[in-house]
């Protein structure tokens, strides 16, 4: 464990040097009580807290290799935030251009001046945006994003940080140098942590091709750009301006990779437009939230100003709402004002308005300071702005004013300005009714927060709708005025989920079963359901899993909880929800630390308790979060993991394995315990299939058979795979029906392997399963070929009952393809055995022929101008019991209108269903 690394993350790495400095590595950092720190200098109580608790979380030191939990399993101990894990990183190369000439120009001691300026201006840009720098490389500079913390946003820190490196070290004045650096970004899938030696050499590295892509990304970088990959570029939206690069040749990877380079970032003003795009999609669910917004603009318009606060978790489509509005207030005759606030400028005063006046004047980035006063004062004189204002607001634009400013204090100005701000905004209401948007008022910085509190106050005597939204975590201090109403946005409903799912599929007709999938595990939010609509889309169906959008932003949640992150990756593997005991088994933590660790998840939101402990039930808030630290885990550490939690089950609830044995099935196939698994499969599919619930009877057999697909191939793995391959087919046979395709890919395989096997007759049902499917999938020549050679077998083997069902088979085969005189023959040869043996113990799977062989070979010989010799008594009567209607069995037209002949206009015969026969 790198205890640098960990004093990062908790963002006290003022501390490294004092930690390194008296030897404090992973093994005494454990160790360490709040006197050890007092003494080693960190005086703020707040500190000495922080650091305590995340000692806590860290865990016991690891035990020997050949330590032991119960039933002498390996202890899942909670490991180090510095083990390696996988996750989505977006990685920064950064290169010093010409560093090969300077050292050819320069003093070694004067270059290494230069590097180490280098290497600060870049720190120091790339620190500002919370970025992770893995490494120092001579001239050259990694730098991690989404790595020891996550942030939703980790793709367009790492551009911004890009273009800021390529700034300030053009800026940079040492030893009258002129520098200018180059940058490479790329985001991907890694391993990343301490992969590399022990203690203090330890380093934080990455594997996987992403590093080295942005590596060489870099290197086709002009001097001072940024070129980011496809993969970044993805993520990073309209957020930023490009210039495409095509597809470049990189060395190492086989085929060109698209690039882009960045110019600068966007002018598009709201980052709900800049990543979700212009176009809107159909609203889904929020029709009364809606109709609310209206009612309370109508008010506004009359004179009594409203606010409406909107509230609501990432995704759940606060922004999304507010367009709508603007949507259908597009014909009416209005002002609408849009504020941003951003994550990147909470401390920077005003910004949302400057970036108001900014857009509204219209200013180019290129315009020169006189033409953006002139376009300002433009705008000011529309909303009627008193003289005396316009140099506070030229000053608020950093613009050089026409009249001096008066000289005032800070405060004295601040305010000024102030009310020059809320003049503006009277001034334009004084002309038409204003719909103003101020968003994401989680991230405003105190300015703008006194200045809304000035706005809010002075709606209620405006035509004015003034909407906030924010995120839940933001406390508005205005709510229980009389012009103001709060609005809760709730997550989607099932009928709502599905309906979006099927709206951003567009013409794309998704199964079923998938589109119950993204409904069940996206919880209602907006945002999921359409991330992993297109991620499913854009991967041909592919199975459900994290969307790349959307990692960055889970895996952030989890990483706001680095001390008991570890407790929350242990409960994903054991399920969307998981008790405390069985928790308490798996981890082996003490308990005093599991109650503290499980009350901080509850207490983010990240789970829900019911119960207290040792009764208590979690459950993760998002199935996405849920799989998103699952995810994060080592292949190796995840397979440890389950096969603790499938001993704990045993040990626990050993009843499970009767009621539930699919879930000791999961466990098993994600532990590689391949024979164990496919054991629970088998149980669990039998169990589903013996109480009708052929759905997940269907689901759970083919699991067994993808465990089964990693064993070795041996002629026990066939016969294994034969007896699954018959359950599935039967289990989708009631399910879909005979002629669905994925009955006959089962039945096919199951063929395959019967006859590999030697054409077991115990196993008849299987080939008997394939000729049904060819049969009702319209397949006939193919189904009258293997209907004689199971005749052929039967008599190879004397087998009596397959003759019959033989003979039986091809004579309907032959009905229906047409051939009625050949048709005849068999189906008498059928009856005729069928009468000289009596009741045989028919093959299994072939299904009882006692009455309905007769019935039917009645019907088709009545049908071939036999009606009185073939319907015998007791094939009448078993007509008369079931109800059985020939005109609809007859599924040949030929067939049909010869039954029609004889029938005449018997009605009796033509009404009755058929149901009871297939």
């Amino acid at each position: 464990m790198d205890v640098a690394v960990w004093l990062h993350g908790l963002g006290l790495e003022q501390y490294t040097k004092t930690f390194r400095d008296n030897d404090i590595d992973a093994a005494v950092l454990r160790q360490l009580t709040s006197e050890d720190l007092r003494e080693l200098g960190v005086a703020s109580v707040g500190h000495r807290r922080r650091l305590l608790n995340a000692i806590a979380g860290l865990g016991a030191p690891a035990p020997a290799a050949d330590a032991s939990g119960p039933r002498g399993e390996t202890a899942v101990i909670l490991a180090p935030r510095t083990d390696a894990e996988r996750r989505q990183l977006t990685v920064m190369f950064c290169d010093l251009v010409g560093s090969t000439e300077l050292s050819a120009r320069l003093d070694p001691e004067d270059l290494r001046e230069v590097i180490a300026a280098y290497h600060r201006t870049t720190a120091d840009a790339v620190k500002s945006f919370d970025g992770f720098v893995a490494k120092y490389m001579g001239d050259g500079v990694l730098v991690y994003f989404g790595y020891p913390q996550a942030h939703e946003d980790d793709a367009e820190r790492a551009v911004r940080a890009g273009l800021g490196v390529i700034d300030a070290v053009g800026r940079l004045d040492i030893k009258s140098v002129q520098l200018q650096a180059r940058v490479g970004i790329a985001t991907g899938l890694v391993v990343v942590g301490d992969l590399i030696g022990e203690g203090s050499a330890q380093e934080q590295s990455v594997v996987g091709e992403t590093p080295n892509l942005a590596a060489r990304l870099q290197t086709l970088a002009a001097p001072g750009t940024v070129v980011i990959a496809a993969s970044t570029r993805r993520l990073v939206a309209d957020l930023f301006e490009y210039r495409n690069l095509g597809t470049v040749e990189v060395k190492g990877i086989a085929a060109p990779v698209p690039a882009w380079q960045v110019l600068g970032p966007s002018s598009v003003a709201s980052r709900f437009e800049a990543l979700r795009g212009a176009a809107l999609s159909l609203l889904i669910g929020r029709d009364e939230e809606v109709d609310l917004l209206s009612r309370r603009w109508a008010r506004a318009k009359a004179g009594d100003g409203q606010v409406v606060l909107v509230s609501g978790e990432p995704g759940i489509g606060k922004s999304r709402l507010t367009a709508e509005l603007e949507e259908r207030l597009r014909a009416e005759p209005h002002l609408h004002l849009r504020y941003f606030c951003s994550p990147y400028c909470r401390d920077s005063a005003l910004y949302p308005f400057i970036d108001q006046l900014w857009h509204a004047a219209e200013f180019a980035r290129d315009d020169p300071p006189s033409a953006k006063l002139e376009k300002l004062e433009a705008v000011l004189f529309r909303a009627g702005q008193p003289d005396e204002d316009v140099p506070l607001l030229a000053d608020l634009m950093s613009l050089p004013a026409r009249h001096p400013l008066p000289n005032l204090s800070p405060q004295r100005k601040k305010e000024r300005t102030l009310e020059a701000l809320i003049r503006q905004l009277e001034g334009l209401a004084r002309r038409q009714p204003v719909l103003m948007v101020f968003e994401d008022a989680h991230w405003i910085d105190p300015t703008s927060r006194e200045l809304l509190d000035l706005t809010v106050e002075r709606v209620r005597d405006l035509p004015l709708l003034l909407i906030v939204t924010f995120r839940p975590e933001f406390q508005p201090p205005w709510a229980g005025q009389s012009q103001v109403t709060m609005l809760a946005l709730n997550r989607l409903d099932r009928r709502d989920r599905t309906t979006l799912v099927e709206q951003i599929a567009g013409g794309e007709a998704l199964p079923d079963e998938l589109v119950a999938q993204i409904a069940e595990r996206t919880d209602g939010v907006p945002l999921f359901v359409e991330e992993l609509t297109k991620s499913v889309l854009e991967g041909g169906v592919a199975p459900v899993g994290i969307p790349a959008t959307l990692h960055d932003s889970l895996m952030a949640r989890l990483d706001r909880l680095e001390s008991v992150r570890r407790v929350a990756q242990i409960g994903s593997a054991i399920g969307r929800e998981f008790s405390y005991t069985l928790l308490q088994a798996v981890s082996s933590l003490p308990e005093d630390e599991l109650h503290a660790a499980l009350g901080r998840l509850a207490a983010a939101e990240l789970v829900f308790q019911r119960g207290a402990p040792p009764e208590a039930v979690y459950s993760f808030k998002h199935a996405l979060v849920q799989d998103a630290a699952h995810a994060s885990l080592l292949r190796s550490a995840r397979q440890q993991l389950h096969a603790r939690i499938a001993a704990a089950l045993e040990t626990h609830s050993p009843e499970l394995m009767e009621t539930q044995p699919e879930l000791f099935g999961q466990h098993y196939a994600e532990a590689e315990l391949v024979e164990k698994s496919v054991i629970c499969w088998g149980k669990a599919g039998r169990r589903s299939a013996a109480r009708s619930a052929m759905a997940e009877a269907a689901a759970q057999f083919q699991k067994g058979l993808d465990q089964i697909a990693l064993l070795p191939d041996t002629p026990e793995r066939s016969k294994q795979e034969l007896e699954f391959l018959r359950s599935l087919g039967s289990a989708l046979y009631a399910l879909k029906g005979p002629g669905a395709p994925e009955m006959g890919f089962a039945y096919a395989r199951g063929l395959e392997l019967w006859t590999r096997l030697g054409s077991p007759a115990e196993f008849l049902d299987v080939p008997y399963g394939r000729l049904r499917s060819l049969l009702f999938s319209g397949e006939l020549a193919s189904a009258l070929s293997l209907a004689e050679d199971l005749l052929r077998l039967s008599h190879a083997r004397d087998d009596a009952a397959g003759r019959v069902q033989g003979h039986f088979t091809i004579g309907r085969t032959l009905m229906f393809i047409g051939r009625f005189g050949s048709a005849r023959s068999h189906l008498e040869n059928s009856l005729s055995l069928y009468n000289e043996i009596g009741r045989p113990a028919l093959t299994p799977g072939t299904g009882s022929m006692q009455t309905g062989l007769q019935v039917y070979s009645a019907i088709v010989l009545a049908c071939l101008g036999y009606p009185d010799q073939a319907l015998s008594n007791s094939a009448a009567a078993a007509v008369e019991a079931r109800g059985l209607d020939p005109i609809s069995l007859a599924t040949s037209m030929a067939m049909r209108s010869r039954l029609l002949s004889i029938v005449g206009d018997d009605v009796a015969w033509v009404s009755r269903p058929t149901s009871w026969f297939r």
